[in-house]
């Protein structure tokens, strides 16, 4: 895998083609990125697997049918993005089985973001694969998809080079300071070496007054190419101009073209010969530079001409969005046909989840609407796709655009309330909240039902920016607009039984919102079915954990996961993957964790963004990495400072006072603790920093601020009930009790939490009772519960717990050997997630699918995890806990 990058003109393209012809025994498939094309979904991935399509039935059913969904070659559900990257590499893979596959994709700058994704995605799995992948891109910030992935930066030849180079060019005596002006002013570009002199005469050049062109250089080297162009005879120039129109080269589609326009096919031998371009089944640019000379070189008359014969070249049944494509851009002015067909495109690519694709058709469907109120509501709605799809920038343009004439009081509000939703989803601190109820002011009078979706989403960014929130904006502000607000029609959604219940709690209390709360929470179990309640999902995985509910907890962190995967909504992806990663935290599967953490990570350097990833801070803290919490915790509370965004505060500072618990340093802890639970009451996680508080106070000899914490924490835990709250209830108890009741209350907790998922909190059970049993001098209790905690917490890599759980130990005169399990130290995160899959009875195609990896991947994985424990075959694997 690697990346050859630079200018044009450099050689990426030149070393591709090497490579290729160097590729002996290797089959090759290939796409070229085309600026013009990145409107169109999974255009390059086509290119690609276009080829070897006829081994999509080995693939397995779900690969198989989100790949033909995202071709368009059925209908079906939106497919999720990875899952179409998985079938991709799972059909690379097999088609490499039989022969070594090089793949390569030049131009990666502009394939389509849906096509660089699935690609990228392939290119970070391969491993065990007989894969060569390849990609030519301009500077890295054009393609960050491909950031992190091998590179080597393509530079200018040397001047020896450059000089042997530019003396093939030219044909007649070179004055040496022509030559070296002309090596100077390329850096050694080798294609610039080659087309500049093209178009300077023999007396400029031996006479040694030849002046370089204006602009820079890629521009000078297309005008080099775009006075080869208009030299050759009009036929072939139209000839070029459709296959530079064209980006998928299929010379049968140009020629039916071509006779739409009266040309002879034979009419492209003279470029050919030129060394523009190669003609076969597919016709080739010598060089991308060259496709973007001729189309621009060509009149706009032209170009609509050339898009014109293509659209009427085009099988409206068998590919209708090229054709809608096509279509656009030969039309000059307004036009409602085009436009409803450009509409008709974005809902095809919107159900393929291209959000990108879908906001671009969109974008120009708006262009050519003639009515003023339809392009504004299809400018709104590019805008909506291009925000869901993390493109802010677009969207504000489209906004401008819509914003462009006088409008009714509904399309203002729609505005308003879209400009507020930009502002949340690009940056969820202070500004957004007060800008929502401002919009859900304006829609009351107009659309009940939006004004109340506004309202939460109002409460959403409230909760957010917490302390910070600006005037108008504070959750307790929000919920008291809501309340006022009219009542929702009968019966009442899932969406709105959780305003009303969120509502109730930030304006009235605990325990006056909790019933209402839970009643949402009822609705949304049971209502998955539409996209309006999946939108509210990350809102009801606060609420369920606000209501110390953990199994729906863990049911809508999952949920929204899968259906901002599957809708392509990134702009959403990396806060619903931190909270499914703090879900699988307190579960104690911190490899788990951390993939769901890099992922969020990945998608938000997807988007061009740099947002600190809370679920890292936590992730950091148990593991008792004490450089990276700090490290986190800084970033963290700059995004406080930068953005207003105060839950990042309140984050890192529960994660300081938890690294520190785990460490055994409890004045720390209960500083970073009680900084956290001083934040007002409205913070949905206070009571993370109030358990870490009692924790720290007990342990620090501060009981009196244990116990104000520990009122604060009963407010919510004997309230909701449940074995997860009163676990938690009775553990933070014992902490602050004595003798008999707060060894019944150390049982207590472990009873109820040894009933939960919550394996976290349960391994500290353990624990905080066996140092209990210790001081209390009964040390062979003490050592049993010891030893299960040192267990627990050493498997999950709690090392910072661990190493505390040891020391405790070691003072009860228990010798401290080393575990079976820690046999399993020596795999890699991978494998250990592979042995534990294939040890609960996965096949090898069932954990490539799980972890979005080849299956050949996994077998290779296997045999080093075999190899590593000395062992022959799955049953020989030992119990490996999450």
């Amino acid at each position: 895998m690697l990346i050859l990058r630079g200018e044009p003109g450099i050689g990426k393209t030149a070393l591709l083609g090497y490579a290729a012809s160097q590729a002996a025994g290797f089959r090759v498939v290939r796409a070229a990125g085309v600026e013009s094309e990145m409107e169109l979904p999974f255009a390059g991935v086509h290119q690609v697997c276009a080829p070897i399509l006829g081994r999509i039935d080995s693939i397995p059913s779900p690969q198989r049918d989100a790949l033909r969904i995202a071709f368009g070659l059925q209908e079906g559900p939106a497919p999720d993005r990875f899952m179409v990257g998985l079938a991709v590499l799972t059909l690379l893979a097999e088609e490499a089985d039989e022969q070594p596959l090089l793949c390569m994709a030049d131009d990666a700058q502009w394939l389509d973001q849906s096509s660089l994704q699935v690609l990228s995605f392939v290119a970070r799995r391969l491993v065990a694969e007989r894969i060569a992948m390849l990609f030519g891109s301009r500077a890295p910030e054009e393609a960050h998809e491909l950031a992190g992935l091998p590179d080597l930066t393509l530079r200018g030849l040397a001047d020896r080079d450059a000089r042997a180079l530019l003396a093939s060019a030219v044909h007649g005596p070179l004055d040496p300071q022509v030559r070296d002006r002309i090596i100077a002013e390329t850096g050694g570009n080798p294609l610039a070496l080659l087309q500049l002199p093209r178009d300077v005469g023999p007396a400029e050049l031996a006479g040694g007054f030849w002046l370089p062109g204006a602009g820079q250089l890629t521009t000078r080297i297309e005008n080099s190419f775009v006075q080869q162009f208009r030299r050759l005879p009009p036929e072939t120039q139209t000839v070029l101009l459709l296959a530079a129109a064209e980006p998928t080269g299929d010379a049968a589609l140009l020629s039916q073209a071509g006779a739409l326009m009266g040309v002879d096919p034979e009419a492209s031998a003279p470029a050919e010969s030129a060394g523009l371009v190669e003609c076969g089944a597919v016709i080739r640019f010598g060089h991308p530079l060259v496709r973007s000379a001729v189309y621009q070189a060509a009149s706009a008359v032209d170009r609509r001409a050339a898009h014109q014969a293509l659209a009427e070249a085009t099988d409206p049944a068998s590919d209708p969005d090229r054709r809608a494509w096509h279509r656009a851009h030969a039309t000059v002015g307004p036009d409602e046909t085009v436009a409803a067909e450009l509409e008709r495109s974005a809902g095809r690519a919107q159900a393929r989840g291209g959000l990108a694709a879908a906001a671009a058709f969109l974008e120009r469907a708006a262009a050519l609407t003639p009515d003023s109120w339809q392009r504004t509501d299809r400018a709104l709605a590019a805008a909506e796709a291009k925000t869901r799809s993390g493109a802010f920038d677009g969207a504000l343009k489209l906004l401008a655009l819509a914003e462009a004439r006088p409008l009714d009081e509904l399309r203002r509000a729609r505005i308003d309330l879209l400009s507020a939703q930009l502002a949340f989803v690009s940056n969820r601190g202070s500004e957004a909240s007060p800008l929502l109820v401002a919009a859900a002011r304006r829609l009351e009078p107009i659309d009940v039902d939006l004004a109340r979706a506004t309202y939460l989403d109002a409460l959403n960014a409230a909760i957010f920016a917490g302390s910070r929130a600006r005037p108008g904006g504070s959750t307790r502000e929000v919920a008291r607009a809501a309340r006022r607000a009219l009542a929702a029609s009968l019966p009442l959604s899932a969406r709105d039984l959780l305003l009303d219940g969120l509502a109730t709690n930030f304006s009235e209390g605990y325990s006056a919102g909790l019933p209402r709360i839970r009643r949402a929470l009822t609705a949304f179990e049971r209502d998955n079915s539409t996209e309006a309640e999946h939108r509210w999902l990350w809102l009801a995985g606060i609420a369920a954990n606000h209501a110390w509910d953990e199994r729906r907890w863990d049911m809508f962190s999952g949920r929204h996961v899968r259906f901002t995967r599957d809708s392509g909504a990134l702009s959403e992806l990396p806060f619903a993957l931190n909270q499914r990663a703090y879900v699988v935290l307190f579960a104690g599967d911190l490899m788990a964790a951390s993939a769901l953490v890099e992922e969020a990570q990945a998608a938000t350097e997807a988007m061009g963004g740099s947002r600190t990833q809370y679920a890292a801070l936590a992730l950091a803290a148990l593991r008792g990495d004490e450089a990276e919490t700090a490290a986190l915790a800084r970033a963290a509370k700059e995004d406080f400072v930068l953005r207003g965004e105060s839950i990042g505060n309140f984050i890192a500072k529960w994660a300081t006072a938890l690294l520190n618990n785990g460490l055994g340093n409890y004045h720390v802890a209960l500083a970073a603790a009680a900084d956290a639970y001083g934040s007002p009451p409205d913070v949905t996680k206070v009571a993370w920093g109030l358990v870490e508080g009692i924790e720290a106070a007990a342990r620090s000899g501060s009981p009196d601020l244990g116990t104000d914490a520990l009122r604060r924490l009963t407010e919510t835990t004997s309230v909701a009930g449940g074995d997860w709250a009163l676990g938690i209830e009775a553990r933070s108890r014992a902490l602050l009790s004595e003798g008999e009741s707060a060894d019944e209350l150390y049982r207590e907790a472990i009873t109820r939490l040894t009933g939960t998922r919550m394996r976290v909190e349960l391994a500290r059970a353990y624990l905080v009772h066996g140092e209990w049993l210790r001081r209390a001098n009964r040390r062979v209790e003490a050592r049993e519960q010891l030893r299960v905690a040192y267990e627990m917490l050493t498997e999950m890599g709690m090392n910072g717990f661990a190493a505390r759980a040891r020391r405790e130990l070691v003072s009860t005169g228990e010798v401290v050997r080393r575990r079976a399990v820690d046999d399993f130290a020596q795999l890699t995160a991978q494998e250990t997630q592979i042995a534990r899959l294939a040890r609960d009875g996965m096949t090898n195609q069932e954990i490539s699918t799980h972890l979005f990896i080849s299956p050949r991947t996994v077998e290779w994985h296997l045999s080093n995890v075999f190899t590593k424990l000395g062992i022959t075959s799955r049953k020989d694997l030992r119990p490996i806990r999450p």
